[in-house]
């Protein structure tokens, strides 16, 4: 089942916690992109300092920060990689969650194109290891630019799932069991001060 805007707004933290073990879809080109979401970071505009948006800064880049929770917010950081976070709480809450890394479902074919140049049986076992573990090597897997930031994720290019079943794909057998799901800091914050200690990254042991 396709998640509904009831679902991104809520507590960010509790959403960002609820997003570890769905699915995350891209449709590009008339094919779909599938993966499975295994970490996650959580920013709170309002009182989080790591945040883009903190104390309510309202600027071209942040202003999809305010847009209705299921919001796509995409970014680039220096210079070069995206990253995709989904927007949370309330209209006018500027809060998201960052989706850190996933593990690939379905046909990974262009998954691996567009990540490597090549076919998923040529790649590395080095490739294989960093495959999607890091938020900008999951957004040139899934072909994701600043030219996604703002659309929905409650249409058909991008959003997110409960069940492989509901995009005609079986689920795998270890994706049905209990998630063993850890905190910690989150990464790459330095500058936040107090923001840099709060528990806020969550991910899949």
């Amino acid at each position: 089942m396709k998640l509904t805007r009831n679902f991104y707004d809520r507590d960010t933290c509790q959403v960002a916690r609820n997003l570890l073990g769905k699915y995350l879809v891209r449709v590009c080109n008339g094919l779909t992109l599938v993966l499975r979401i295994t970490e996650t970071e959580a920013y709170i505009g309002r009182m989080d300092k790591a945040c883009h948006a903190y104390n309510y800064r309202r600027t071209q880049r942040t202003e999809t920060m305010f847009a209705p929770p299921g919001t796509a917010y995409i970014y680039m950081i220096y210079g070069m990689h995206h990253c995709l976070n989904v927007v949370t709480e309330p209209e006018g809450e500027p809060s998201a969650v960052l989706i850190r890394s996933g593990q690939p479902r379905g046909d990974q074919d262009l998954l691996s194109r567009n990540r490597f140049g090549r076919a998923p049986d040529t790649m590395t076992p080095y490739q294989k290891k960093n495959f999607l573990n890091g938020p900008g090597k999951l957004c040139k897997a899934l072909a994701l630019t600043r030219a996604q930031d703002g659309i929905s994720l409650l249409g058909e290019e991008l959003f997110l799932c409960d069940r492989l079943e509901d995009i005609s794909l079986v689920t795998p057998s270890e994706d049905l069991l209990p998630l063993d799901i850890r905190t910690g800091k989150r990464i790459g914050i330095d500058y936040a001060e107090e923001a840099v200690d709060f528990p806020w990254r969550y991910y899949i042991e």
